[in-house]
């Protein structure tokens, strides 16, 4: 059997070559419903190098032509919380419209009680398709989400769980290369004593950022100071208080601050402007997400700044996918923001 071309293809279709070179390499110029039609005619006839992408849209559209009406829930903590997260979950319910699929909004307490039980829905495999966790870092809901025989997608997770086996894909923002090279523009810069901000159990995101910065330090051979660090386990409606007791009870300042979020950043930023008296010396901040919600800070601190956009579009395709194959290995995604000085 002669080998099947691109020309075979395009003269099938009665196209040209050069129009399904540009469907299979993504290029502008192919419509979409040209571009489906070039996938199933080289499915079709055999073509040996349809594009892992094609097949897998090819696959879905198939699904959503025999399930029009499909479901998938999104677990969430404190829904109604930063933009930072709205800015997420609106992508992703965009992008999941676009297969025909509803998301469920699925709220969990942020704080696990001995009264809670997951949500029936949850329960019921038949009821939805999938689900996807965002914003839960309550170690025991967590775990019970990981239990749950539904397809699953994780964006970020805690610690423990993280050391665990997680049922389902992560995808987690990449925070360990990122907060290094932070911290190496502050001592590029001229400082040498640099603590750090931040709940290092709450997630692990934070986990890597602490060793990007500690590593950094090391690295250029300079001591972390326990005594300019706040690492430990911090209430979530109770972190402005926390940190005003921390920096109120500092004797001395570093020269600077890696705050592992600009949420964190904003707090010592306003405890500075307050209480003038008691900060001995310029400090300089930075932080990470890049919030603009964060006024005293946005535009004035290094920041990293995390694509929010892709992340909801990510989250949704990862699910797909997953949906799609329940039996594949699961997978680590990191995903990296850009650093803006």
């Amino acid at each position: 059997m002669e080998k099947i071309t691109m020309q075979d293809i395009a003269n099938a279709l009665n196209i040209s070559r050069v129009t399904v070179s540009k469907a299979f390499n993504n290029q502008s110029g192919v419509s979409d419903s040209l571009r489906e039609l070039i996938f199933e005619k080289a499915r079709e006839l055999g073509y040996a190098k349809v594009p892992y992408l094609a097949i897998e849209q090819m696959q879905m559209q198939t699904q959503q032509d025999e399930h029009p009406n499909r479901t998938v829930s999104l677990i969430v903590s404190r829904p109604d919380s930063a933009v930072f997260w709205t800015n997420i979950i609106h992508r992703m319910a965009q992008e999941l419209a676009g297969y025909n699929i509803n998301l469920l909004y699925t709220y969990v307490p942020s704080v696990y009680t001995k009264s809670f039980h997951l949500p029936q829905v949850l329960k019921n495999a038949s009821g939805i398709d999938g689900c996807i966790a965002l914003n839960v870092y309550d170690t025991t809901i967590l775990s019970m989400v990981n239990e749950l025989s539904l397809p699953k997608v994780f964006l970020d997770a805690v610690p423990s769980l993280y050391r665990a086996q997680m049922n389902g894909d992560l995808i987690l923002i990449e925070g360990y290369r990122t907060e290094y090279e932070i911290t190496e523009s502050l001592i590029q810069s001229g400082h040498t004593n640099i603590g750090f901000l931040g709940d290092i159990y709450y997630a692990q995101t934070n986990l890597e950022r602490y060793r990007g910065y500690c590593d950094c330090m090391r690295a250029h051979r300079l001591d972390v100071h326990p005594q300019y660090c706040l690492t430990g386990s911090i209430g979530i409606f109770t972190y402005g208080k926390e940190l005003y007791d921390f920096l109120n009870s500092l004797t001395d300042w570093p020269s600077a601050f890696v705050c592992v979020s600009d949420f964190v950043a904003h707090f010592v930023r306003q405890y500075m402007d307050e209480n003038p008296h008691h900060v001995p010396n310029p400090v300089t901040l930075t932080g990470f997400d890049n919030s603009e919600e964060y006024t005293n800070v946005a535009g004035h601190i290094t920041t990293a700044n995390v694509p929010t956009s892709l992340l909801g579009k990510r989250l949704a395709l990862q699910l797909l996918f997953r949906t799609q194959h329940p039996n594949a290995p699961y997978e680590l995604t990191f995903v990296r923001p850009t650093i803006i000085f």
